[in-house]
């Protein structure tokens, strides 16, 4: 594991902790984690992938606040992490966990089918 994932893995548990503790926006539903964080090698941006779990409307009023948190977030992290340069925070959305649950549906109504079959 080398430097920049190390980083990563530390920016995604602070980053975690900050939403869940620290930002007190109406916009934030309660069922919200950061799934990966991936800093780029000269440590300049750090990339949080948030899930979110709701309908499209909580999605976009979520992003909306913590892109609007993004700056008190950077802030932070540069407290919590001692690094030379903290990352510019860049916040998007991760759909991984729901299009997970979509296929093991598919898959489920597919074995289900054969099972019908036989």
């Amino acid at each position: 594991m080398d430097r920049t994932d190390r980083i990563s893995e530390e920016i995604k548990k602070e980053v975690s902790a900050i939403i869940q503790n620290e930002l007190k926006d109406p916009r934030l539903p309660k069922m919200i984690s950061v799934t990966a964080a991936e800093v780029t090698r000269d440590l300049r941006y750090a990339k949080i992938f948030i899930s979110v779990l709701g309908d499209e409307n909580d999605k976009k009023n979520a992003i909306k606040g913590l892109k609007s948190a993004a700056g008190f977030i950077r802030r932070e992290i540069g407290q919590r992490l001692k690094l030379r340069y903290t990352p510019e925070i860049l916040i998007e959305l991760d759909n991984s966990i729901e299009r997970g649950v979509y296929l093991n549906k598919l898959i489920e109504d597919t074995v289900r089918g054969k099972q019908e079959n036989t």
